[in-house]
Parts: C-alpha cells; structure tokens; sequence
C-alpha cells in the first residue's frame, strides 16, 4: 500500500518550481478587459428614495457596494436607513429588501416603520446578533438591498473576542463584504462612534468598505448633514441635507428655508453669509445683541460661531470700526443649527455687531462674506463667485464681498450689485452701519 500525501497534492522536490493550479475561467479572479463589449451588463445605480443621499453617494446605491454611515446615539441612522428600505422596497415591488437588526426585535422594528411609513409586502424584517444567520439570510432571500444594524452587535462564532471588539468587528465586516462582492448585492452598515467621534471598531473597518458615510447634526435641533467622508464610486465633497421629525426624516433640497429667518422686514442685529460645505454653498444667518454689562468680565455667549474668534472680531471692531463693545455684553448666534466658523463669515458676524450696535438694520437682500484680518483687511475667500451665484438664486440684490486681486475681477451676476471693499471701514459704510469717521 501506498503512504504519503496523494499524487495532486504531492510536494515539489527540491530546485522545481512549485506548481500552480489554474485559475477557473467563471473565477471572479480571472482577468478581464477594461473594455467590455457592449453586451456585458453595465452597473445601474439604485434610487435610495432620497434625492439627498443619492448625491452623497455619488448618484445612487452601487450593486454589490458596501455603505457605512456612521453618526452619534440618537441622531438618526437607523432611522435614515430603514426609511431608504422602504423606498427602495417601494420602488422596486418585484425584489425583497432585507434590514437586519442587532439591536432591536422585530416587533419594535416594524413599530418604528409604522410610524415612519417604511411599512413594504416586500420589506423583510429580522432580528439576530449571529452572523452566520444573517449570511443565510442574505444568500437565501437574495434582496436587492441589505441593511445590518450594527457592524458592532453581530457576533461571529468562529473568532473569540467580546461583541463591538476589535477582532468581531473585522470578522463581521469581512464576511458581508465577501458575501456582497460575491452576490452583487448592496450592503448597508449601521456604525457606532466613539466618545471622541471616530468610529468604533478598528481603523481597517473604514478601509475595507467602499463608502463611508458621516451622520452628523444637533440633536437638540431637527437639521441633519450627511457627508462622505470616503467614497469609491463618487465625489466626497457633497452634503445632504435632512430635517429630523417625529414622522421620520425628510430630505431638504433648499435649505434657505432652514438657515434663515421668515421676517420681511429688515432687523437689528442680523446679517446674512454664504458657506462652503464641499461643493455646495448654504445659507447662514447671523444673529447679534449686545446689551450693556453689568459684570465686571462681559459675557461672550455664542452659538454655533467659534467663541475665540468672536473675542478677536470684537477687538478688530473697536480699533478699525470704532464701534466699542469691549465693556458689552454680546450674544452671537446661527439658525437652527448652522456653523458659522468658516473665516468667510467673518463679515457677516462683525456686521451684524455692528447692526446691533448702532440699532441699523440691514437689508434683508443684502449679504456679507468675507475673512477680517487683524489690521482690520477684509480678505478674499475661496469660491467667492459660487457663493454669489448661489446668492442670486436664493433672491439676494446685493453682496458686499472682499476686492478681487485678480486681472479679470469677480464675474457680473445678473440681479446682483456686487460691491467690493477692501477694509472693514469700507465694508461697515457699504452695509450702512458705520458710526461715522
């Protein structure tokens, strides 16, 4: 009788080449052109159902991808993800759509879709913390979406390690991007942040999925942004925006209406500036009182604006603007949530100081956006003309911005009256709230 290891399997002797075993030609591995022939099928985007989470992902849900949105307890992630199921179940009544939760029994899944109106004949709901079962569940049902909530609850049998801990997070995500790269099957991951904002789970997690996505906002308030901060198929310089209500979350494709106020008439202490967030440009209006102290430190209370620089401004107000609030108490503060800490909004801030210092209204179809400088300089700030056009379109006359240094100068804009000014004196008589020289 023969012994040792059978002839396929048989070591190569020493000096010889070991010897491959060939590649089967249905392998995913076997090489292909880049150019296909037409008859191959091309990839076709899913609708999420939301206009805004469509353009962060770069157009749609891209078959066979793997999506992690991440974002604080209680901000909405579930909540986004189980109302894009309903969408897509919704849009799509031939193909199931699977949501998976760790976290939650079915019971208390279907009560939220309920309230929410997710509810689908073809939106299937299970609840299991095992990965094994929830593999089968994606091989057998076979959906044209699957959302696991979270990465951090489903735990693998065959890896030791707690629930949430580095080595099951990894196991876990590995094999859902396997069983997605192998089905063609679009994944959506539920992730957990920690204290300090990064998410949970070792950092491979971020580099092993396609698109990873920040739910991010105030809880205290109903506006939600959502970014991508890594993205295969798409640009990671796109925002959506979303409103967050007791019905659910709807999408918000003008946010005009969310930054600034419904007043007509012009108000004290109000002034209104365009920031950058990627490629689009967001409304933010600035909101100032200033009212007299009677401590012996003044208040410098803000609200999404950097106190800090508010401290700085105030300075530059009183020795270029002579306007004097150092012995003043000052109260800064956006709309619903905005972030005014871009440098660009420095104009606006120090002009509605101003306002409220000298009980002038501005405009209210006049803005500001400009970076004041400690010399008391209004300085240039990136993609101006974007921001003037967006301007435009929201129905603003006129923008008091910093002096192009270019040759060609800052394009005309029809509607538009574009002043330009090159220091905070200038600036403060162009929006009329100069004290006078």
């Amino acid at each position: 009788m023969r012994h040792g290891p059978p002839p396929h399997r048989a070591l190569p002797r020493q000096g010889e080449p070991p010897a491959h075993r060939p590649v089967p030609l249905s392998s995913p591995a076997m090489p292909q052109p880049s150019r296909l022939r037409k008859s191959r099928p091309i990839y076709k985007r899913i609708p999420s159902g939301f206009g805004e989470f469509d353009r962060v992902l770069g157009g749609g849900i891209v078959p066979g991808s793997v999506v992690l949105v991440a974002g604080e307890p209680g901000i909405g992630k579930s909540t986004l993800l189980l109302e894009t199921a309903g969408n897509v179940a919704r849009n799509n009544p031939k193909k199931s759509v699977l949501y998976i939760s760790g976290e939650e029994s079915q019971a208390q899944v279907r009560m939220r879709a309920s309230r929410i109106n997710a509810l689908q004949d073809n939106l299937l709901l299970a609840s299991t913390t095992d990965l094994a079962t929830v593999l089968g569940l994606i091989e057998q049902e076979k959906p044209s979406l699957a959302i696991v909530d979270s990465a951090q609850t489903i735990v693998s049998q065959d890896v030791d390690g707690i629930s949430g801990g580095s080595t099951q997070v990894r196991e876990v995500a590995s094999a859902l991007i396997d069983t997605a790269k192998t089905l063609d099957i679009p994944v959506m991951l539920v992730g957990h942040v920690t204290k300090d904002g990064s998410i949970a789970g070792p950092r491979t997690l971020e580099h092993l999925v396609d698109v990873v996505c920040q739910f991010e906002g105030d809880a205290q308030t109903a506006l939600r942004l959502l970014h991508a901060a890594k993205n295969r198929f798409g640009p990671t310089d796109e925002v959506g925006c979303f409103d967050m209500s007791g019905e659910g979350i709807e999408e918000v494709s003008d946010p005009s209406g969310l930054f600034l106020s419904t007043e007509d008439a012009p108000v004290e202490g109000t002034c209104v500036t365009f920031t950058l967030d990627g490629h689009r440009s967001l409304p933010i209006e600035v909101q100032a009182l200033v009212t007299k102290s009677v401590l012996p430190t003044p208040r410098r209370n803000t609200n999404g604006i950097d106190s800090n620089r508010l401290a700085m401004l105030s300075a530059v107000l009183y020795r270029h603007g002579h306007v004097n609030l150092l012995a003043n108490d000052l109260y800064v503060s956006t709309i619903a949530g905005g972030l005014a800490k871009e440098p660009a909004c420095d104009l606006a801030i120090v002009a509605a100081l101003a306002s409220a210092a000298t009980s002038k209204p501005i405009a209210r179809t006049t803005c500001a956006m400009g970076e004041i400088s400690l010399t008391g300089q209004v300085r240039p700030v990136p993609q101006l003309s974007h921001r003037i056009n967006e301007a435009a379109r929201l129905g603003f006359t006129r923008a008091v911005v910093p002096t192009h240094r270019g040759r060609r100068g800052i394009k005309a804009v029809k509607g538009m009256e574009i002043v330009e000014v090159s220091s905070l004196r200038d600036a403060l008589d162009a929006l009329g709230v100069s004290k006078g020289r």
